[in-house]
């Protein structure tokens, strides 16, 4: 197949991939399909149509093609832009590998063949995208705090406004907690933490003042607001793909007077590679603890003092 022909079949397969991607997220299936099988291919096309003379040409060859893929969701209001820069460091060596894998082939039939093969990786993993369960995960974030338990528990139950966040990430589009409030004392009491795009509702399970509060999550608002300069973009992971489930605030007496306090959350995502995304997933959560934690550290000293 001369290289005019193998442009045309290579545009033609660009096109259903991109279509079959864009199915995929409409769907709502954040899988190994789209993140993983679909960064292969399109990596080892690039390296068929192109033919790149050395290895690392063909690296290049399949690292530019993703980057460009990456880009058409956006371009066509698809994604935002946090969550395209997120997938950047999956699918860009995913794509220098697929390219590569191709290159190594050798000749134009293995290289025919290596390109066919890959082709049909889709069809098994949709099947995991589809039945695999989604995953629950444990964050666990703790300060020291210079007050008492019972002076850390009044700003633990309920705290006033947060300052604007000064993080990049939180100004970028990612929810951030604002106040606390509650309805009610003891267990069944409801508690609402407030964030940027909307409040968890949080039904009080365990009232142990001042030692243990802990929770569970009926309710969760958006993890982020996306950004596209194109369109105003609400795409599927935006709701019930990442979420909480349950939470909880420990506070242990410290032998000098100060407090432990713990924040932990249970969560479940559906995204996969499960370990590839928890790994932003928990950054995340961490961090917005640490937000919570500090302030509530602040309020305490503040009163102790």
């Amino acid at each position: 197949m001369n290289s005019g022909a193998r442009c045309v079949v290579g545009l033609a397969v660009s096109i259903l991939l991109l279509i079959a991607g864009i199915f995929l997220l409409k769907a709502g299936t954040y899988g190994w399909t789209i993140f993983v099988v679909f960064p292969v291919v399109a990596g080892g096309l690039s390296a068929w149509v192109f033919r790149p003379a050395t290895w690392l040409r063909a690296l290049g060859t399949g690292a530019l093609t993703l980057t460009g893929a990456a880009s058409c969701f956006l371009l066509l209001g698809q994604e935002g832009l946090l969550c395209v820069l997120m997938s950047l460091p999956l699918a860009v060596p995913l794509g220098a590998l697929g390219s590569w894998l191709v290159y190594i082939a050798g000749s134009p039939r293995l290289r025919a063949r290596s390109a066919a093969m890959l082709l049909l990786l889709p069809a098994a993993s949709v099947t995991w995208d589809l039945k695999a369960p989604p995953p629950v995960y444990e964050v666990r974030t703790a300060i020291v705090v210079r007050a008492t338990p019972v002076l850390v528990w009044r700003n633990v139950v309920t705290f006033s406004e947060l300052p604007e966040p000064a993080e990049w990430f939180f100004r970028a589009g990612l929810a951030y907690p604002k106040r606390a409030r509650i309805e009610g004392s003891g267990p069944g009491a409801v508690r609402y933490c407030e964030f940027s795009t909307g409040a968890f509702v949080e039904p009080i399970e365990v009232w142990d003042e001042p030692r243990l509060l802990r929770f569970r999550v009926t309710e969760n608002p958006p993890p982020m607001r996306e950004w596209n300069p194109y369109a105003d973009v609400v795409p599927r992971h935006l709701h019930g793909y990442l979420v909480s489930k349950r939470g909880q605030f420990r506070l242990t007496q410290l032998a000098d007077g100060q407090t432990l306090l713990e924040g932990t959350t249970w969560y479940q995502h559906g995204l996969w590679p499960a370990e590839y995304w928890r790994w932003w997933s928990d950054a995340i959560i961490h961090r917005i603890h640490l937000r919570v934690l500090n302030h509530i550290r602040i309020l305490a000293e503040r009163r102790q003092w």
